[in-house]
């Protein structure tokens, strides 16, 4: 009976999705996904647990991870999800219980973002993506002294194929890394999402920039 009522609860949390606070050292910091996401925590599922943790590294506590509410639905109804656009926020647990001044702030920034290299010039990202077996830093979203925002892509090489099977086209994804001072904490925030045309390029700019500013709106109450 339970498992047959999953797919409804699965909607109607997904439905009522509102902000919440997590407690970081003194600090009390509202986390809340961007419109058509929903965090996964309320799920439960070490499925989604585990596919958290491989998105970042183990220094660091993971606030939300959220699927689209499409995702959500499936997974609610035992499909696997596209994971064709997901989100997450994090926080270093070295830090977690310190008031991060701007100056331990600008060092965060400087150790999150060493060894990236240069960004491209020529604006055609697939093109230059197809010439890269590595991740690569495509451009500086934003820079100030509480926020610094960068996009980064990546090719993913089509798996073998038999002999006699067409190979399949290499499939290229977006991803937005930024590093937020907010109320004294440290956040790192990202976003992901295939990259099929240019669309999904203008849309991980726009949701990234929304994500921050509606993040900063939510602990400036």
């Amino acid at each position: 009976m339970i498992k047959a009522l999953l797919p409804l609860l699965l909607l109607a949390t997904s439905a009522a999705a509102a902000p919440f606070a997590v407690q970081l050292g003194e600090a009390r910091i509202g986390l809340d996904a961007p419109p058509g996401f929903t965090d996964t925590g309320f799920t439960g599922s070490p499925r989604l647990q585990e596919l958290a943790e491989s998105l970042t590294s183990a220094s660091n506590r993971i606030l939300l991870f959220a699927l689209s509410d499409d995702d959500l639905r499936r997974f609610g109804q035992g499909d696997t999800p596209t994971l064709r656009r997901y989100m997450i926020a994090v926080t270093p647990k070295g830090l977690e219980h310190e008031r991060v001044t701007a100056e331990a702030f600008r060092g965060f920034v400087a150790d999150s973002l060493a060894l990236l290299g240069s960004a491209p010039k020529d604006s055609d990202y697939r093109k230059y993506l197809a010439t890269r077996t590595e991740p690569a830093l495509l451009a500086e979203l934003r820079r100030d002294p509480q926020t610094v925002s960068i996009l980064q892509g990546a090719r993913i090489p089509p798996p073998p194929h038999g002999l006699f099977e067409p190979e399949k086209p290499s499939r290229y994804v977006l991803s937005t890394t930024t590093l937020l001072l907010l109320n004294g904490k440290a956040l790192n925030l990202g976003v992901y999402t295939a990259y099929d045309s240019e669309a999904d390029l203008e849309w991980i700019r726009l949701n990234t920039a929304r994500w921050v500013e509606e993040l900063r709106r939510l602990n400036s109450r």
